[in-house]
């Protein structure tokens, strides 16, 4: 046994635990799903956003790709349209890789086995966990961060949860304790106590099912766990953006590049500024440099914010015109209603939506 089970009851937590989500688990849609591609979609929307925003994005994207076969043969840019908004688009396109490799590989079934699963695009372990443990009750430990606050605080372990070796810690504490129940409604219980009760400011104690389980709670030291070392703040970002139109109605797009932040998603043009005196100079001279469109900037229209983990973008947007000329490649000239087929960043969806309501009061 782990030494860190030592003085832990591990038959008994699971049965108060599993007891406890078999009764009051939530009624989530991929819940009522036993398809492991469901399953799969799900696990993925879930990394590092809320319940109640996966769940719109969830039942439309299933719309729009019902099957494995369907996804594998979707382009990427229908792909990336029906993610956008959701954010960590990376996941969508390792998603999508890994679909394709599925229906040729494995005739487009979800393959059960780890080595084959793990082996997959974008199928890191805690994924693997997850879609193997719920989907096909295989007792595989699936550890993010609700999992590791739960068991910190259980067995009162101060180890920084941002290390690896602490998340190696719980993985094998997990793979001594999943093979004693069903592993599907083991994982799935922990992460609704984490997500419900044992939440990572003011725990609800006193309605755990666990409680008499818990080594911190015993202590006292329950909101004192778990341990984890502070971000940094997110630095700020001046960007100027522009709407720019040609003679014909068309508006300028961009994609961004391949690899990077919010990689081949498309845009208005914009770079990075420093002055506030000169950020109109500075986007023409950023779009005769990599567009070779020489713009008229008539004037400022909005501002607009995006925040990511480590940066947040204030955007300064303008308005202009330039002459239609043909344009070097990932740029393109679109129909004002057209630019809504592209996948856009949030900071970029709205400064559309702001366009069409201005263009629709003229």
């Amino acid at each position: 046994m782990h030494p860190l089970l030592e003085n832990f009851s591990p038959e008994q937590f699971q049965q108060d635990l599993v007891g406890w989500y078999r009764d009051q688990k939530r009624d989530l849609p991929w819940r009522r799903s036993a398809d492991p591609y469901h399953i799969w979609i799900s696990e993925i929307m879930l990394q590092q956003t809320k319940v109640d925003t996966v769940i719109p994005y969830y039942y439309r994207f299933l719309e729009a790709f019902p099957t494995i076969e369907a996804l594998a043969q979707a382009e990427e840019d229908q792909v990336m349209k029906q993610w956008e908004g959701l954010g960590y688009y990376s996941r969508a396109r390792n998603l999508h890789q890994a679909v394709k490799e599925v229906a040729e590989e494995y005739g487009g079934i979800v393959p059960s086995g780890k080595k084959e699963f793990r082996s997959l695009k974008g199928v890191g372990p805690y994924t693997a966990g997850a879609v193997l443990s719920i989907a096909f009750d295989k007792p595989e430990p699936a550890v993010d961060g609700n999992v590791m606050r739960v068991f910190s605080r259980l067995l009162c372990l101060y180890e920084d949860i941002g290390k690896q070796s602490t998340k190696s810690t719980f993985e094998a504490v997990l793979g001594e304790i999943l093979p004693l129940t069903s592993p599907s409604d083991f994982n799935q219980a922990v992460m609704e106590l984490g997500a419900l009760i044992c939440t990572p400011t003011s725990p609800g104690c006193l309605l755990c099912p666990v409680q008499e389980h818990c080594k911190a709670r015993a202590a006292g030291v329950q909101e004192e766990l778990p341990v984890k070392e502070k971000k940094k703040a997110p630095r700020k970002q001046e960007m100027a953006a522009a709407i720019i139109w040609n003679g014909r109605g068309e508006i300028l797009i961009h994609q961004r590049p391949d690899k990077g932040l919010l990689a081949r998603l498309w845009e208005f043009p914009n770079t990075a500024v420093e002055k506030e005196a000169e950020r109109a100079e500075e986007m023409g001279a950023y779009l005769e440099a990599e567009a070779s469109v020489t713009p008229e900037i008539e004037r400022p229209v909005q501002r607009v914010e995006q925040t990511f983990s480590h940066l947040i973008w204030n955007v300064h947007v303008y308005e202009g015109k330039a002459e239609r000329t043909g344009l070097p490649e990932g740029w393109k000239w679109v129909p004002l209603d057209d630019i809504a087929n592209y996948a856009l960043p949030v900071a970029h969806q709205k400064i559309y939506k702001t366009l069409v309501e201005r263009m629709e009061l003229k």
